[in-house]
């Protein structure tokens, strides 16, 4: 393809693309060759905030604890979708669509409420049973 056929705009980011690929690879391969190598059996120890470690790391957690962070994460996705509705909620008044975004929000609430009720009934957050 000859060089008139190309978008000349598109070499610019083609050349810098290069570019900050071998600088990237060379900073990688420069860090690799000069970094000092004084390995020991503290450095091999994992790092807990400064305090030495008790106990193995390789300890079976209660399933509790896995169901508590799905529930977490499912409940926080919802601040994901509210968050912007509330923002942007004027602005649907103002366009007239005020009460169907209403009406949508407080029945999106209404199946997260059913939601946390089926996971209190089925005891999901009970810690103690």
């Amino acid at each position: 393809m000859p060089l008139e056929a190309f978008n000349l705009a598109y070499l610019s980011v083609v050349i810098f693309t290069i570019v900050i690929a071998v600088a990237g690879a060379s900073l990688l391969v420069l860090g690799i060759l000069f970094r000092p190598s004084k390995p020991s059996a503290m450095k091999s120890i994992p790092y807990e905030s400064g305090v030495p470690p008790v106990g193995r790391a390789r300890e079976r957690y209660s399933v509790r604890f896995y169901i508590i962070a799905m529930l977490f994460v499912l409940f926080d996705i919802e601040a994901v979708f509210l968050y912007p509705w509330a923002i942007n909620f004027d602005g649907f008044v103002r366009r007239g669509d005020g009460v169907f975004i209403l009406v949508e929000m407080l029945i999106f609430i209404f199946i997260l409420l059913l939601g946390y009720a089926y996971a209190w009934k089925k005891g999901a957050l009970d810690w103690v049973s």
